[in-house]
């Protein structure tokens, strides 16, 4: 070790990489990844993962699908990136056009930047600028829900659930939201209905992840709850953003949650899957009377918001290659049998020591646990039995890529039952 490493007991050149989520005095460092091929991980040391979460939600067509990877190869021949400031390019305008035809109602116009959080922000900054736009402010705050999770930038780290979520240290140094229950029954709703009435008039906009939950705790609500924030946002002129970073491309068995609860919102936030798990790329689609704000001779009123790397050429090579995966081979039907499998072989974890509550939906498996005591222990034994599953808070959850066959499904499912309830007898007693 150096002085330095003398001065702060680790030595700093070991710890160049600074790796997300993990505190790094305390976390084994991460697995050598060689190699990966359709729905699996292969590691330096020769060993193979069957991957249950699709690299956090990304993989939805396995890794390395050739169509996708010959595509961008194509786009790096031709051109890498350029600015999208007084340029543009056929693979961000075809796929801005794309998207616009695939998302619900009057959703026309798509911003891209590089992240899921940065889409959010977009989506806010386009909420509170359309009610400047038009002469009204005051208007800065947003009403989001406990349980939900947009993301760890400093404004969607206001719209987190303040409490349970990851961003608690942050309280005093990001913009305080109004954070409500989900509207999930006539008492919430009617509870709802009371605090919009109060606080509307410093609301630019209501913002939910809509069907599930995901990293706050892969929480589920039905189309009523989103068809009754859609009411209230109507009532009160406010736009509704649904972050469907997560949701977005099939993980539901249609192509957006929105789809599925026939609930249209204002604005939509994509990422994730989109480029299918290869190059970073996000969006937020606004509708045509929130675009319609912007639309004007006074240059003051355009969206000053520009990342560097927004449409880049690779990306949106790939995003546009995984759509059209999705129209040619079976995504949706693929979806909708792993539900089948989930529906079959998961209700028998009820019967694990310590399991609070079983769930599925779409592509998305959850085990909710009391708690997770020794949890890298957990995470370490999974990569032993052969799965790569990452559980979360009291949670221990499957997502894995659409196209994995029955038997490997079926393989993550065992697995993953198997792994839990060995570690779960050791913490909670069976009575």
């Amino acid at each position: 070790m150096n002085r330095d490493a003398d001065k702060l007991g680790f030595e700093p050149s070991a710890h160049a990489l600074w790796r997300p989520y993990a505190q790094m005095k305390t976390t084994p460092p991460g697995l050598p990844v060689a190699s990966a091929e359709g729905v699996r991980i292969r590691l330096e040391d020769g060993q193979e993962l069957i991957d249950g979460v699709s690299s956090w939600w990304t993989v939805c067509h396995g890794y390395r699908h050739p169509h996708i990877i010959n595509a961008v190869k194509a786009q790096l021949d031709a051109v890498p990136h350029v600015m999208l400031g007084g340029l543009t390019h056929q693979p961000a305008e075809k796929l801005a056009r794309r998207l616009a035809d695939l998302a619900p109602g009057d959703l026309n116009h798509v911003f891209f930047c590089e992240s899921g959080s940065v889409s959010v922000e977009i989506a806010m900054k386009i909420a509170v600028q359309s009610f400047i736009n038009r002469g009204e402010r005051g208007r800065t705050r947003f009403l989001a829900f406990r349980g939900g999770y947009h993301g760890d930038t400093l404004a969607t780290m206001s719209v987190c659930d303040p409490e349970e979520g990851m961003h608690t240290l942050f309280a005093g140094a990001i913009a305080r939201q109004v954070i409500a229950d989900l509207p999930v029954d006539a008492p919430s709703q009617d509870s709802l209905a009371a605090l919009m009435v109060e606080q509307a008039p410093t609301l630019a906009g209501v913002i939910v992840e809509p069907l599930v939950q995901g990293a706050g705790g892969m929480r589920f609500h039905d189309a009523e709850t989103l068809r009754a924030l859609r009411a209230l946002c109507d009532q009160h002129g406010l736009p509704l953003i649904f972050d469907e970073i997560m949701t977005g491309f099939g993980r539901l068995g249609t192509m957006f949650a929105a789809e599925k609860a026939g609930v249209t919102p204002d604005i939509m936030t994509v990422s994730k899957a989109l480029t299918g798990g290869t190059l970073p790329l996000a969006a937020a689609i606004a509708s045509t009377r929130l675009f319609a704000s912007f639309w004007d001779e006074d240059a003051g009123k355009a969206l000053m918001h520009g990342p560097t790397y927004m449409g880049n050429p690779a990306a949106c090579a790939a995003a546009n290659a995984s759509l059209d995966l999705f129209e040619r081979e079976p995504r949706l039907a693929q979806v909708h049998a792993i539900e089948s499998m989930f529906a079959a072989l998961l209700p028998a974890a009820r019967d694990i020591p310590g399991v609070v509550d079983v769930r599925w939906q779409g592509a998305i498996g959850v085990i909710e646990m009391e708690s997770l005591p020794e949890l890298n222990i957990l995470k370490a034994e999974f990569v032993d039995a052969g799965v790569w599953v990452r559980p979360f808070g009291n949670i221990i959850y499957l997502m894995p890529p659409y196209v994995i066959s029955a038997e490997d499904l079926q393989t993550l499912i065992a697995t993953t039952l198997r792994v839990t309830e060995g570690w779960a007898r050791r913490h909670f007693s069976a009575g």
